[in-house]
């Protein structure tokens, strides 16, 4: 099972929450930005901001963006992106908006992760540009005012958050008519796979550990963020139901573990519009 580290902020250290309750956690580290350090140097992907070459190689026409682990997003899914407006939803930590930013774009970037926003205020001060940064949280109103933007980006995020659909709704109203939506999702089968060989089922879905005890044991064990699986009537029939159109679709691996050696698809990443 591939799990991509999450951690809360409560009082300056860095914790996981028990079912999301401030009163009940265990502090992991005094210091959140060693923490985070220390996933980078681990080669946690997502956590990593680009570096001044790889900026420069954007402007001039050579880069790519991941929404799941392995595979690139074609550059047709983006267009032309001189002067869109582009937020960045749950996409901190300095990967996608600087490209987005090196391609012409005027981006805004929404994270609950102070650690992510820094890497994209560092980002943006090293290479000289301007972006606005929000930190809020996704599962909540979004801080912006209907048809804002020209495309929403989001790598794989919701499998932090228990409900889905209300969040392509928020989607569908921060984006102006003929706005893109670009996401990459989890498609659960991480979750029915122990998180040692990828061997045995050793869940049900969905997972859900507010609901499953034991499945909270499992991510407690591995110091594991709490966790959700979703099917793909919540993740791309949520869409629909919004009112977007699916344009595109593409399925990806993790990239390690037996799951990828098998080329069993445990992502997919999705294009649509408004």
């Amino acid at each position: 099972m591939l799990i991509i580290p999450a951690i809360d902020l409560k009082d300056g250290k860095c914790v996981r929450l028990k079912q999301g309750r401030m009163e009940d956690d265990t502090v992991f580290s005094d210091d959140p930005v060693a923490m985070a350090d220390r996933w980078v140097k681990e080669g946690w992907e997502w956590g990593k901001a680009i570096d001044h070459d790889t900026f420069q190689a954007a402007k001039e026409g050579k880069w790519e963006i991941k929404l799941t682990p392995v595979k690139y997003v074609p550059h047709s899914w983006f267009g032309d992106l001189h002067g869109q407006k582009v937020l960045g939803l749950a996409s901190g930590g300095g990967q996608q908006m600087p490209i987005l930013t090196a391609l012409g774009a005027k981006c805004t970037v929404l994270d609950y992760s102070d650690q992510q926003l820094e890497s994209e205020r560092l980002v943006a001060e090293r290479e000289g540009y301007d972006i606005d940064i929000a930190k809020a949280d996704m599962t909540q109103p979004l801080p912006f005012a209907d048809e804002s933007f020209d495309m929403i980006i989001q790598p794989v995020a919701n499998c932090y958050v228990e409900k889905v659909k209300p969040i392509w709704k928020e989607c569908y109203r921060v984006l102006k008519k003929g706005g893109v939506l670009l996401v990459g999702l989890d498609n659960g089968i991480n979750y029915l796979f122990d998180s040692e060989d990828e061997k045995y089922v050793v869940n049900s879905l969905p997972f859900n550990p507010l609901k499953n005890p034991d499945q909270m044991q499992q991510l407690e064990k591995d110091d594991y963020g709490v966790q959700f699986s979703h099917t793909l009537d919540e993740q791309i029939g949520g869409q629909l139901e919004a009112g977007f159109t699916l344009t595109n679709l593409y399925e990806d691996t993790n990239g390690e573990g037996c799951l990828h050696e098998l080329n069993i698809p445990t992502f997919i990443a999705t294009r649509s519009v408004k």
